[in-house]
């Protein structure tokens, strides 16, 4: 499957650009890309789920809450994820989401870059057609 991601550098973050058919993809896409910086692009098998449930005011917010949410899970309990089921209602204020992964495994995943956090500067998330999401990460 070609990436529907694509890395953007800029200064001293790093950032996703994502895309899909839906909103719904392109965070899916999203969070396939942050995966793919923390991991080096290593494969991440499903070994486990987890399912993730947010509200936000906005779309924006609730991009900025599913990768932070993600990044909590990879920090807090070592897991990287690579398999992303998400749904978005309710004007994109709500998202419910089932994701697979394992734990990280240096020697299986690599050295990636570590992500401290999701940002806010420069986040853009576009809600029709070409469904687009831009956001940078504080590395």
């Amino acid at each position: 499957m070609k990436n529907k991601y694509e890395i953007i550098e800029h200064t001293a973050d790093v950032g996703i650009r994502a895309w899909g058919s839906t909103l719904a993809e392109s965070f899916e896409n999203a969070a396939r890309g942050m995966f793919a910086i923390i991991t080096n692009n290593s494969k991440i098998d499903k070994i486990g789920e987890y399912k993730i449930v947010l509200n936000a005011d906005d779309a924006e917010q609730l991009l900025v809450d599913w990768l932070s949410e993600l990044l909590f899970l990879n920090s807090a309990k070592n897991l990287v994820f690579g398999d992303f089921e998400v749904e978005l209602s309710d004007n994109y204020k709500h998202l419910h989401a089932i994701v697979g992964g394992e734990e990280y495994n240096r020697e299986k995943h690599g050295y990636g870059v570590e992500i401290k956090a999701i940002t806010y500067h420069m986040l853009k998330v576009e809600k029709k057609p070409p469904y687009t999401v831009e956001v940078l990460f504080d590395i």
